[in-house]
């Protein structure tokens, strides 16, 4: 295995162990068996290693944002709205531990957000992917146009870290399931996208 891979591996399992804000890099290279000096050779900082967790190790949804504008007037768009459903519960249900710890440390959370925003990342990007595939399926005649494709995405994605949050915080979940809370949330944005215009 790759140097970089354990790196990842370890910092995915300190980060959802013990959150963002308490992970260290020296825990993290611990983990991985290595120096911290290794560590740095391959990532400049841990919020690099974070996004990279985020990228590589969390269920994919950075892979299927990327994937949107090619599936415009191609793919399905009921099952891509099925397949973002599943993907957002999963990705969010992981790495909500991780980055939760942020908000009870605000320089560490201040430093995190200027280093998100000088990557050009950041929990905006995902709302902002998912509002300009429907935008260009809405141009092209696929969805209804009386939808608001950036209020549909924020009420898809919504629910989903809803769902994320609860299944980390509690017992009493809305659905037993990341795939029956995937359903049900798709089922009603569908039901959004193609009601009848009135």
């Amino acid at each position: 295995m790759r140097s970089r891979d354990r790196i990842l591996d370890a910092a995915a399992h300190v980060m959802g162990t013990i959150g963002l804000a308490r992970s260290t890099t020296r825990e993290i290279a611990r983990q991985a068996g290595y120096s911290e000096a290794m560590l740095y050779k391959s990532f400049r900082t841990k919020e690099e290693i974070f996004l990279a967790v985020l990228k590589e190790r969390v269920p994919g949804l950075t892979p299927l944002l990327g994937e949107l504008p090619g599936r415009v007037g191609k793919s399905d768009v009921g099952r891509t709205v099925d397949e973002l459903a599943l993907t957002a519960v999963r990705f969010y249900r992981r790495s909500f531990p991780m980055a939760a710890s942020l908000f009870a440390e605000p320089q560490l959370l201040a430093a995190h957000r200027d280093f998100l925003r000088e990557a050009g990342a950041g929990p905006q990007i995902v709302s902002e992917a998912v509002a300009a595939y429907l935008a260009a399926e809405q141009k092209r005649g696929r969805i209804d146009e009386s939808a608001d494709p950036k209020a549909v995405a924020h009420l898809l994605l919504g629910g989903c870290l809803n769902y994320a949050f609860l299944s980390n915080f509690t017992d009493h979940l809305p659905w037993p399931t990341d795939e029956e809370c995937a359903q049900a949330l798709s089922a009603s944005i569908k039901a959004l996208l193609w009601r009848a215009a009135s």
